[in-house]
């Protein structure tokens, strides 16, 4: 089944006990978060809040469990996700068919691009309403105030769309969006990320003229998986939907911005960032578990607002990871670096980013070992390669005997394989995300590669020890005597 709108997946969910709709009034100031957190810690349903202070429905904790987010993807187990990477790392660096039968032989896999290319409809169920001008009132919305300290009212899922000018590709990502009029909004972005990239180009080569942008609330699920997911630059989110959903995309083009949107949108938002228009940031509460530092950036002037019948307003929040929908979210997706990774470093087994470690500040890989020094090269590249890791301060490094999922593992490798002088390597005065206060100086610290690999000759003159592993003949054997033995134990009294 491909889902094209929310409300199609919103039923399936329903049918499957996966969703709650809740008719006692829920203030989206607060109450909204904490209901969804508990539903979240709870491995809860999703939460359709249908009277809420604005009268609108509001929709929470939608990818709070991964159940939800597999049969998001037409229940696709999360571990076919790394086949999904496998065809972007093709994408990303193609490699052309030696000959008539190797190419017959990726046929499966580069079928399902047949689903990449968006359709565009001249129809969208959001345009039964839309309000101009003075009309644009974000009141009418049940935007949330997620903590208690938070400056105002942020859109948490707002998926931006943007265009820069070096590329004909359209990006989506979701960007927070901090309320501060009736029709404008900070819209927060980091530099590395692709509206900023697309904001800056279009900066350089049309000073004076005002940038595009919609942000869509309330989207098809695959489009939202899309947009969080690390889609290569070339690559449109709205294409990589098309491999997640198994079924081309639907969008919608408008007139006013040249963007298209997701047809079956519940909400779009149509406006520009003005040149010079910028406002303070913040404070919110972040997935590091603190209420952020603020910082000036673009403000997105809202001149139209397209509403479907009944509007599901779709909201998040984020908190202390791994509670929270993002972090779900991560890891969910973990596997679709992998092949990403292998393609320019094949040695690399597998690669994982602690939801503790808000999703990305930590890097633990695993490699099949094959020189001294190795280790070195590949925390070069996991800070270098994908600009997901320009922010990653500690990159972890083990052989592949050690499952890097399983932190138990990996302190056990920290602690028997590292000299802590030896095995570090120290980066300083690179990017850093600005929300760590950590750093020394907003926007640029350090970095800590930690090589918990056994050590070659060159790296250590000491004979390295050999792990306790028990005997695979003896191991036969007892696993039948095991057997009898559980079947002897006396019943529990």
């Amino acid at each position: 089944m491909a889902f094209h709108d929310l409300r199609s997946f919103l039923h399936h969910l329903a049918a499957r006990g996966q969703l709650c709709e809740i008719d006692t009034p829920v203030d989206a100031q607060l109450e909204s978060t904490s209901l969804s957190l508990r539903a979240l810690r709870a491995d809860g349903p999703a939460l359709l809040m249908t009277d809420t202070t604005t009268a609108r429905p509001m929709l929470g904790n939608l990818f709070g469990h991964p159940a939800r987010i597999e049969m998001a993807l037409d229940g696709r187990p999360l571990a076919s996700l790394r086949e999904l990477g496998e065809l972007l790392a093709a994408v990303k660096e193609p490699r052309w068919p030696a000959n008539l039968r190797d190419a017959f032989s990726q046929w499966p896999q580069w079928a399902q691009l047949a689903n990449v290319a968006p359709k565009r409809v001249d129809q969208a169920d959001f345009n039964e309403q839309v309000l101009d001008g003075a009309e644009v009132d974000l009141a009418a919305l049940p935007i949330q105030r997620c903590w208690p300290e938070d400056a105002d009212r942020l859109i948490t899922l707002g998926m931006v769309v943007t265009r820069g000018v070096h590329q004909p590709r359209q990006n989506l990502a979701i960007y927070r969006q901090q309320v501060i009029g009736r029709n404008r909004v900070i819209m927060r972005w980091l530099p590395h990320r692709g509206g900023a990239l697309d904001y800056a180009g279009w900066q350089a080569a049309y000073p004076d003229k005002p940038f595009p942008v919609v942000v869509v609330i309330g989207a098809d699920p695959a489009t939202v998986l899309a947009a969080v997911a690390p889609v290569p630059d070339t690559l449109s989110e709205y294409e990589f939907a098309g491999l997640l959903r198994g079924a081309r995309s639907r969008v919608w083009h408008s007139a006013l911005t040249g963007l298209d949107v997701p047809a079956g949108a519940e909400i779009v938002l149509e406006g520009f960032i003005h040149p010079g228009d910028t406002a303070l940031e913040g404070p919110f509460g972040d997935h590091t578990g603190y209420y952020n530092a603020q910082d000036h950036f673009p403000v997105l002037t809202i001149e139209r607002i397209h509403l479907r019948g009944g509007a599901i307003y779709h909201g998040s929040y984020m908190g202390r990871a791994p509670f929270d929908e993002p972090s779900v979210l991560a890891r969910a997706l973990n596997d679709v670096f992998v092949p990403i990774l292998r393609k320019v470093f094949p040695e690399i087994v597998d690669f994982f980013l602690p939801p503790e470690a808000c999703s990305y500040r930590i890097a633990v890989v695993s490699i099949r070992k094959q020189y001294a020094g190795h280790a070195r090269r590949i925390m070069m590249g996991i800070w270098s390669y994908l600009r997901q890791f320009t922010y990653t301060k500690f990159v972890i490094v083990t052989d592949a005997d050690i499952d890097v999922r399983d932190w138990a593992q990996v302190v056990w490798a920290l602690s028997t394989r590292v000299d802590p002088a030896r095995d570090s390597l120290l980066v300083e005065n690179t990017p850093i995300d600005y929300l760590d206060f950590a750093s020394p100086v907003a926007g640029l610290g350090s970095k800590l590669g930690l090589d918990a690999t056994c050590k070659w000759p060159g790296e250590s003159d000491r004979a390295w020890g050999r792990p306790i592993t028990l005997d695979p003949q003896v191991e036969q054997r007892v696993d039948a005597l095991w057997e009898r033995v559980r079947g002897l134990r006396p019943p529990a009294a």
